[in-house]
């Protein structure tokens, strides 16, 4: 079933007829604290579409021996992201997950605890949760319009900058008490923008909030386009960052270095630490790994890697040792697995799956494989469509990590 694989990789999601099952995200961890469950999403087979109201998910957890126990219902999903399901880390046995609230007309996070059911909300929808568990981040998912990045129970807002800017943007939701604020407003965003002319009459939205490694800052994309019913016609990227409250908003990497270049972004290894896949050459092959440092301006980018040299995905273990790099589809449809090592540079691959989709496909409902570490930095799983289905597998990489350090 893999397609040129040395390491023993393993279905851990069940089959069964006219579904199939994911997690989504690759800057986020599935499994609870102890590494024993792992959240995942039953989903319906669809034509090739976008999900659509009324065309529910199921989250629920898997064992890591294709155990499947689905536990609860959701509206909330989208085949990029699934529904932001994640482990609460101050409530152990509790998991969260997006979802629609029909009687209140709104988006929500529901509280789900293990043993028990729904045991309550927070009253905004969460995009990402900080390392230390305290705070989640949010945002309007009406305003993404690259709509496999967003919810069909949130349908597009029709305005083209948010009527009221000084009103929304990125928020915080203290998850301890469930305290929420706006940490950055749109108003405070583009009083920062480096060159503001490029947004008159074009449509604006976020996407991609992201915590650092000690939860003190955070990162996300401002993007504009002029036609939001067609995203294809390209978006521009800014990219920002700030602290927790609100201070020392800055637009860390404007569109100058994103356009063909850029496609993925997260923080490092160090709190001021960022890291992309760049190929600021424009060459074919040409995309390395790059890092540097938030607080440098201009910024001064260092290699940590060639890599496979393509589009990637890029988190670090846990402890900081390792890089996971996956890639998009290459010409014959494969998928290449990477693993990094952090200060070498050194790679090996870790599997290459065949996309297995049609080739008319949209793109939004594509498979990537977006890798996730466990929280003990010693297991990773993906989605893959290698078996025809969206399915979720799982490697041990004790043996992957000592073949990398002797490459």
């Amino acid at each position: 079933m893999h397609f040129g694989s040395d390491f023993a990789w393993q279905r851990i999601s069940p089959e069964i007829p006219d579904y199939e099952f994911m997690f989504g995200y690759y800057d986020r961890c599935p499994w609870d604290v102890s590494g024993k469950h792992h959240l995942a999403l039953q989903i319906p087979v669809l034509p090739n579409r976008l999900p659509q109201a009324g065309e529910n998910a199921l989250v629920g957890i898997l064992d890591g021996r294709g155990g499947w126990e689905p536990l609860v219902e959701t509206k909330a999903w989208c085949y990029q992201q699934g529904s932001m399901e994640l482990f609460l880390k101050h409530r152990p046995d509790c998991f969260v997950y997006n979802d629609y609230d029909e009687g209140d007309g709104k988006m929500v996070a529901r509280i789900y605890q293990l043993g028990k059911g729904v045991v309550g909300r927070y009253e905004r929808p969460i995009y990402a949760i900080s390392p230390d568990g305290r705070w989640a981040a949010s945002l309007n998912f009406s305003r993404i319009p690259r709509r496999g990045y967003s919810y069909a129970c949130a349908p597009l807002d029709p305005d083209w900058y948010p009527q009221d800017l000084e009103g929304d943007g990125v928020w915080l939701i203290n998850l301890l008490t469930g305290e929420e604020r706006l940490a950055v407003s749109y108003q405070k965003m583009l009083e920062m923008h480096p060159y503001p002319c490029v947004l008159e009459n074009k449509y604006i939205w976020l996407n991609h909030i992201i915590f650092n490694c000690d939860s003190t800052r955070i990162l996300w994309l401002f993007r504009s386009l002029y036609t939001p019913q067609n995203w294809k016609r390209m978006w521009q990227t800014f990219m920002y960052t700030s602290a927790l409250d609100g201070h020392d908003v800055k637009c860390s990497l404007p569109e100058a270095y994103w356009t063909d270049m850029i496609s993925h972004q997260i923080w490092g290894r160090t709190p001021y630490e960022i890291m992309v896949d760049a190929n600021w050459e424009r060459i074919p092959g040409g995309v390395r790994i790059m890092v540097y440092d938030d607080r440098e301006t201009p910024f001064r980018a260092r290699k940590v890697s060639d890599c496979h040299g393509m589009r990637a995905h890029l988190v670090y273990s846990p402890d900081g040792r390792f890089i996971l790099a996956d890639s998009y589809p290459d010409e014959e449809g494969v998928q290449t697995l990477a693993l990094v090592h952090g200060d070498t540079g050194k790679w090996i691959t870790l599997g290459k799956f065949l996309h297995n989709a049609p080739a008319d496909q949209i793109e939004d409902k594509r498979c990537d494989l977006h890798p996730r570490w466990n929280p003990q930095g010693n297991v990773v799983t993906i989605d893959s469509l290698v078996s025809g289905k969206r399915a979720i597998y799982q490697l041990e990489l004790s043996e992957a990590m000592k073949r990398c350090e002797e490459a």
